[in-house]
C-alpha cells in the first residue's frame, strides 16, 4: 500500500517537473529581428516617455531575448508597475504594463501623543508618503514604525489598524487608526550588587525614577530604551571617576506587566575593587616640550583613578599637538592595573605623525548670510599650519554670531598630498527676524506689553536693527537701535540709537508725577582680547520733568534751579567679561561688569558708575551656590548737583528682597521715595533641585540672603544703615521667560521700611 502511494507520488511529480522544463525550453525563444515599432498598453498616469526611457532598445535596434529580459527587470526596477509583460507581434514589440496604485493622502486618526507630521516623516522613510507609488508589503513595515514611535514613548498597549480607500485615477487614501491605550509607567527602578554606594544615591544619578509627585511635568517615569541607556553611562561614569576601574553592568531586566500599564527595571552591576593612581609615565615623542605636556596631565598620583581626569588629560595632549600642526596625533592611555595592591599606573604614550597645513577654509550652508560675514570671524587661516586652538575658537565666534542653528567643522585629507587638509565650516542658518509680541507681570508694575521688530542679520550683512515699544505702568519705552559689529576689519563695532522714555518713581504720591527722556547715543565696542571688549560712547540726551501739584520737593527743587527740561552730553566707557556657562541658568562661571557714564557740558554735569561682579560655584551634584555684588556711585560734577533724576534705587527683586520695590534710600519731605545717589548691593543664593524633577535645571528651590541699601546726599555710608533679608525662592524657565518668586523675611529693617514679604518678577536675574 505504502508503495503505491510512493509510486503514485513520484509519477505526479515527474509530470511536474517536465511541464516546467516545457514552459522553460528553447522553443520559446524568439529569433533576433529589427524592429519596426513599440508599443505601450495599460498607462493610466506614468508619462510613455517614462517607459521609453527605461526600455534598452530603440527602433531600428536588433532585438533579441537578453534585451528583452533586460527590459522586464529595468521596467520592474522603477517602482511604477505592479506587473509588466513584453510581447511579440512580428517585428513590433508590445509592453504591457499595470502601474501600482498613487498614494493620494496619508492621515492619522486617533493620534493624541504625537504631531502628525512627526508620523509623516517617520512613514516617508519606510515608502509611505503622498505622491509616493501605493505598495501593500510596506504596509505592515510603516505599522511597525508607528508603533516603534508609540513605545519610544511608553505606549505599549498601541494598536494601529490600516485602511486603503481606492478613488479615481488609480489613487489611494491611506488611513491609519490609531487605538494608543495608556501610557506605561516606571512602578519600580532597583539597583543591585552595589555596596559602595546605597541605592537611593545611585538612583538619583539617573533620569528615569519611578512614578512620583511631579512626574507629570517631567515624565521620568515613561520607560525609553535610549534613555535607559543614558542612565547606564551615567552609572558607570559616577563610578569610573571614584576609582572603580573595574566596574561593569551585567544584566538590566525589564518587565511590563500583563495589561502593559507598569514598567519595572532592575539593574544589576559589579562594582570590583578600588584602585588608586601611583603614577603617571609619558611614552613617545614628545616635540621637545615635556614640560607643557607635563602640565596638562590631570592624573594626579595618590588620587582615586578617574577616567575623566584621563580622558582630559588625552584630550589636552591632542590639542597641545594640535596648535603645532599635528592634527592627526595619536594619544592612547593605558592603565597598568596591581589587583593585589589596588593600584594602577598610567601609561600615555603620544606620537605626532604629521604636520599638517590647511590648504583652504570653505564655508556651507549659508544661503542668505554672505561669506564675509563668517570669514572675518575666522583665526585659522589659509596656507598657514593647522591650529586646533584656533580652528576651535572660529567655531565658537562664528557660534556666537547668533545666526546659525549648528556650526560644525569637518577637516577633509587633500589626495596625494598626505600634509595638507581642508577645512570645511558647515553652518545651519536659522531666522534672524523676530517680531514679537509679549505680555508680563509683576508684583511691582502690574500688567506689562512689549513689542518689538529685530533683524539681527539684515541682508545678511551681519549688522542689528530693531525697534522696541515698551509699556507698563511705571516705564514705557519707544527705541530705535541699529549695530554694525564690523566697521573695520579689526573689529571694532558701532551702534547708534534713538529712545523716548517716561518713567514714575515707584511708590510716588501723584500718578500724575513722571519723568520724560528723548535722546539718542552712538557708542563703539573695541576688542582688547578674544574675551574682553571695551566700549565708549556719546550721547544727547533731555529729561523734562512734568508738571504737577504734587511734584516731591526734591524734584521741584531741581526743576526751579535748573528748569523743566534739561540737557545732558553723556559720556560712557564700559567694559564687560561674560565667563558663565549659561546667561539665564548658570551654574559655574564669572561675570564681571564696569560702566562709567559721565557728562561734561550743558545744564546736568555728573559722574555715574556702575560696578558688578557674579560668581558661581557648583557644590556638590545638582547643588549651586552664586554670589552677586553691585556697587553704584554718582556725584555732581563743577558745582553742579548730582541730578535727582539719575538716583539708582533699591528694594525689591534684583535688590534687596522682602523690601517694596525702590523704597531704599532717601526720602523726599512730601513722603516720595527718590532714591539716592550711592548703592551696594550683596545677594548670596544656594540652588537646590526641586524634588520629584530628578536632573531637570528648569525648576529650582533656592535660599538667599541679600544685604545692601540706597544712601541718597547727607547720608553717611556705614554697617549701621544697612538693611538685609533672607528667605526661599521657587526659580521656573518658564515659556514666557524666567520667573522668580520669593518670599523674604527682612533681617535687619527700620520701622520707617516699606516691607513685602513675598515678590516675583518675570525675566529677571538675581
Amino acid at each position: 500500500m505504502i508503495q503505491r502511494i510512493l509510486r503514485s507520488r513520484l509519477r505526479v511529480l515527474t509530470l511536474a517537473v517536465w511541464c516546467l522544463c516545457g514552459w522553460l525550453s528553447p522553443a520559446s525563444a524568439v529569433e533576433p529581428f529589427t524592429l519596426r515599432d513599440i508599443r505601450v498598453e495599460g498607462l493610466q498616469r506614468t508619462d510613455p516617455g517614462t517607459v521609453f526611457a527605461t526600455l534598452p532598445f530603440r527602433i531600428g535596434d536588433v532585438y533579441n531575448d537578453e534585451k528583452g529580459a533586460a527590459a522586464l527587470r529595468a521596467l520592474f526596477a522603477t517602482g511604477l508597475f505592479k506587473d509588466v509583460r513584453l510581447r511579440i507581434e512580428g517585428d513590433v514589440a508590445v509592453v504591457a504594463v499595470d502601474e501600482r496604485s498613487l498614494i493620494a493622502a496619508v492621515d492619522f486618526v486617533g493620534t493624541k501623543e504625537f504631531d502628525k507630521d512627526t508620523l509623516g516623516k517617520a512613514l516617508k522613510d519606510v515608502g509611505i508618503a503622498e505622491g509616493m507609488p501605493f505598495d501593500r508589503a510596506v504596509i505592515d513595515r510603516a505599522e511597525q514604525e508607528i508603533k516603534r514611535q508609540y513605545l519610544s514613548r511608553s505606549f505599549y498597549g498601541a494598536e494601529v489598524v490600516t485602511t486603503i480607500t481606492p478613488i479615481e485615477r488609480n489613487r489611494v487614501n491611506v488611513t491609519f487608526t490609531m487605538n494608543e491605550g495608556e501610557v506605561a509607567r516606571i512602578k519600580e527602578i532597583r539597583i543591585t550588587g552595589a555596596s559602595a554606594f546605597t541605592e537611593s544615591e545611585l538612583l538619583g544619578l539617573l533620569d528615569l525614577s519611578a512614578t512620583g509627585l511631579m512626574s507629570w511635568y517631567t515624565k521620568a517615569d515613561r520607560y525609553s530604551r535610549s534613555r535607559l541607556n543614558g542612565d547606564i553611562e551615567k552609572l558607570r561614569a559616577h563610578y569610573l571617576n571614584r576609582g572603580y576601574l573595574e566596574f561593569a553592568v551585567e544584566s538590566t531586566q525589564v518587565t511590563i506587566s500583563p495589561d502593559k500599564q507598569d514598567v519595572s527595571v532592575v539593574i544589576s552591576v559589579r562594582e570590583g575593587q578600588r584602585y588608586v593612581v601611583t603614577s603617571v609615565r609619558l611614552e613617545g615623542e614628545l616635540l621637545g616640550k615635556d614640560d607643557e605636556f607635563r602640565a596638562r596631565v590631570a592624573v594626579r598620583p595618590g588620587q582615586p583613578y578617574r577616567v575623566e581626569d584621563v580622558t582630559a588629560t588625552t584630550r589636552a595632549f591632542s590639542d597641545l599637538f594640535g596648535r603645532f600642526g599635528y592634527a592627526f596625533a595619536r594619544v592612547e592611555a593605558r592603565p597598568e592595573i596591581d589587583r593585589a595592591r589596588g593600584q594602577v599606573a598610567i601609561a600615555i604614550n603620544v606620537s605626532p605623525e604629521r604636520r599638517i597645513y590647511v590648504r583652504r577654509v570653505e564655508i556651507a550652508g549659508n544661503a542668505s548670510t554672505r561669506d564675509e560675514v563668517i570669514r572675518r570671524e575666522m583665526r585659522q587661516f589659509e596656507s598657514s599650519w593647522y591650529d586646533s586652538e584656533r580652528i576651535r575658537l572660529s567655531r565658537d565666534r562664528v557660534d556666537r554670531l547668533g545666526f546659525f542653528k549648528d556650526v560644525s567643522v569637518e577637516t577633509r585629507e587633500v589626495p596625494g598630498s598626505p600634509d595638507l587638509v581642508d577645512l570645511v565650516f558647515n553652518v545651519e542658518e536659522r531666522p534672524t527676524g523676530n517680531l514679537m509680541l509679549g505680555l508680563g507681570y509683576s508684583s511691582a508694575e502690574k500688567l506689562t506689553l512689549s513689542a518689538s521688530i529685530r533683524q539681527e542679520n539684515a541682508f545678511g550683512t551681519g549688522q542689528f536693527l530693531g525697534v522696541e515699544v515698551n509699556t507698563g505702568k511705571f516705564n514705557r519705552t519707544l527705541q530705535f537701535s541699529t549695530t554694525d559689529p564690523y566697521v573695520t576689519v579689526d573689529g571694532l563695532s558701532r551702534s547708534l540709537e534713538a529712545y523716548y522714555r517716561t518713567s514714575r518713581p515707584l511708590n510716588s504720591l501723584s500718578s500724575e508725577y513722571q519723568l520724560l527722556t528723548q535722546g539718542g547715543a552712538v557708542r563703539f565696542g573695541v576688542p582688547f582680547s578674544e574675551f574682553d571688549t571695551v566700549f565708549l560712547g556719546i550721547g544727547l540726551e533731555r529729561t523734562t520733568i512734568a508738571d504737577t501739584t504734587s511734584l516731591p520737593n526734591s524734584y521741584y527743587v531741581f526743576r526751579d534751579q535748573y528748569g523743566r527740561s534739561s540737557n545732558a552730553v553723556p559720556v560712557t566707557l564700559g567694559w564687560q567679561r561674560d565667563g558663565r556657562d549659561s546667561v539665564i541658568n548658570p551654574t559655574t562661571g564669572r561675570y564681571q561688569r564696569v560702566n562709567l557714564e559721565w557728562s561734561p557740558a550743558a545744564d546736568v554735569r555728573y559722574l555715574r558708575t556702575n560696578l558688578q561682579f557674579q560668581q558661581y560655584w557648583p557644590i556638590v551634584n545638582k547643588v549651586t551656590f552664586g554670589l552677586n555684588a553691585e556697587l553704584g556711585w554718582g556725584r555732581g560734577v563743577g558745582a553742579r548737583p548730582f541730578p535727582v533724576f539719575k538716583n539708582f534705587y533699591g528694594g525689591g527683586l534684583g535688590s534687596i528682597r522682602g523690601f517694596e520695590q525702590s523704597s531704599l534710600g532717601g526720602v523726599d519731605p512730601t513722603g516720595a521715595f527718590i532714591g539716592g545717589n550711592r548703592r551696594l548691593n550683596v545677594n548670596g543664593e544656594l540652588y537646590l533641585p526641586f524634588p520629584g524633577l530628578g536632573n531637570d535645571k528648569t525648576v529650582r528651590f533656592f535660599a538667599f540672603g541679600d544685604a545692601g541699601n540706597v544712601w541718597a546726599e547727607g547720608q553717611s555710608v556705614d554697617g549701621q544703615s544697612l538693611r538685609a533679608s533672607a528667605g526661599l525662592g521657587l526659580s521656573w524657565l518658564s515659556p514666557v521667560g524666567p520667573l522668580k518668586l520669593s518670599w523674604g523675611r527682612a533681617v535687619r529693617s527700620k520701622l520707617t521700611d516699606r516691607i513685602q514679604p513675598l515678590q516675583f518678577q518675570i525675566g529677571t536675574a538675581f
